[in-house]
C-alpha cells in the first residue's frame, strides 16, 4: 500500500504537477537574475509555468482523445446512441461528451446532427451540456492543481447535471421548440472510411494542431489573470467576495462566469489563483462550470437551432444546477474538510 501511495504521489507531484518543471524555471529565473520572490518574478514564474505545463497536457490529452475518437465518427456514435432509452440514454450521451475534446461552440455542430438524426432531444441536450463541462482533459489537468479526489467530484456533478438537465427536457416535450430546419434538414448516413493506424495517428495529430491554436490564445489570457490574481490582488479581498463570508459568492461566480468565454484549459489557471487567494472550491467550480457551458457566443450559436423557450430552460437547468452544486460543495467542504 505504501509503495502504491509512493507511486501515485510521483504521478500526481511530478507528472501531472510538473513540479520538476517549477523548480526548473524558478531556478533559470534566478540565473538571469529575477527575484521569483517579488511580485513581478513570481508573476513571470506563474506565467510561464502554467502555459508551459497546461500546453505539454492539453496536447498529450488531445492526442490520445482524438486517437481513441477516430474509432467513433459521428454515424457511430449517433448509432450508438441509439441502442439506448430513457435516462440510460442520457447517461451513454454525457460519457460521449466526455471524451469529445470541444468547448461548448464546438459541440453544437454535433448537438444539430445528433437532433437531425432522430435522437430525443434530451438525450442530445445531456451531450451537449457534458461535452464542454467535463472532459478527459479537464480530469487530468483538475488533477494536477486540485488533486484527485476534486477531480473527481467535478466530473461527477458535471455528469449529474448533463443527466439531470437532458431528463427534464426530455420530460417536459420541447421538441416543437426546435427550429423547423434542424427537423427537415437532410440526412447524411455515410460511415468514416475505414482507417488505418497511421490515419488515425494523423488523424490524432491534426487534432493537436487544430484545438491548439483555436485554445491557446485563451490558455494565454486565463494564465495571465491567473498571474494577476495570484501577485497582486489582496487575499483578503477574494476571501470577502468569494470566501465563505459572503452568502451569495456562488451566485455571483456564476454570473461573472456565463459572459466569458474560454473552455476548461483557460479556466483552470484562474481558478487555481482563485483557489491560492481562499475562495472557496464550490465557488471557483461553479465559476468553471459557467465559463465553459454557458459561454454567451455558444448561446448566440445555440439560439439559432433551438426557439427562445428552450433555449431559456437550457440556461436556467444548467445555471441552477451549477449554483446547487456550487452551494453543496461548499458546505461538504465546511463539513468533512
Amino acid at each position: 500500500m505504501n509503495t502504491l501511495k509512493i507511486i501515485w504521489d510521483f504521478i500526481q507531484n511530478q507528472m501531472l504537477g510538473m513540479e520538476w518543471l517549477h523548480q526548473t524555471i524558478g531556478k533559470t529565473m534566478s540565473l538571469f537574475g529575477l527575484d521569483i520572490e517579488n511580485k513581478v518574478g513570481a508573476s513571470i514564474h506563474f506565467f510561464i509555468f502554467d502555459t508551459i505545463k497546461i500546453t505539454v497536457l492539453l496536447c498529450v490529452l488531445i492526442y490520445l482523445i482524438s486517437y481513441i475518437q477516430s474509432y467513433f465518427p459521428p454515424e457511430r456514435s449517433k448509432r450508438i446512441l441509439g441502442h439506448f432509452h430513457g435516462m440510460n440514454a442520457n447517461c451513454i450521451a454525457a460519457l460521449l461528451g466526455t471524451v469529445t475534446p470541444f468547448c461548448s461552440c464546438s459541440s453544437i455542430p454535433l448537438f444539430i446532427g445528433f437532433t437531425n438524426a432522430g435522437l430525443p432531444l434530451g438525450v442530445t441536450f445531456s451531450f451537449l451540456i457534458s461535452s464542454p463541462m467535463v472532459d478527459l482533459g479537464s480530469l487530468v489537468l483538475l488533477m494536477s492543481i486540485f488533486g484527485s479526489k476534486i477531480a473527481a467530484i467535478y466530473v461527477i456533478v458535471g455528469l449529474m447535471i448533463a443527466v439531470i438537465g437532458g431528463t427534464i427536457i426530455e420530460k417536459l416535450h420541447m421538441e416543437k421548440y426546435v427550429e423547423q430546419y434542424i427537423k427537415t434538414a437532410e440526412r447524411v448516413d455515410i460511415d468514416s472510411p475505414e482507417l488505418t493506424k497511421k490515419d488515425r495517428l494523423l488523424y490524432a495529430w491534426e487534432q493537436v494542431s487544430a484545438t491548439l491554436k483555436k485554445v491557446f490564445p485563451y490558455i494565454l489570457i486565463g494564465v495571465g489573470i491567473g498571474a494577476f490574481i495570484h501577485n497582486w490582488i489582496p487575499q483578503i479581498w477574494i476571501e470577502n467576495v468569494l470566501g465563505s463570508n459572503n452568502p451569495f459568492s456562488v451566485v455571483l461566480a456564476t454570473l461573472v462566469g456565463v459572459p466569458m468565454y474560454a473552455d476548461i484549459f483557460g479556466t483552470i489557471p484562474v481558478a487555481e489563483a482563485l483557489y491560492a487567494k481562499g475562495a472557496q472550491l464550490g465557488v471557483i467550480l461553479a465559476f468553471m462550470m459557467a465559463v465553459t457551458t454557458l459561454s454567451l457566443p455558444s448561446l448566440v450559436m445555440l439560439r439559432k437551432a433551438v426557439k427562445l423557450k428552450l433555449l431559456a430552460l437550457f440556461i436556467g437547468i444548467c445555471t441552477i444546477g451549477i449554483i446547487i452544486v456550487g452551494y453543496l460543495f461548499n458546505w461538504f467542504c465546511f463539513l468533512f474538510v
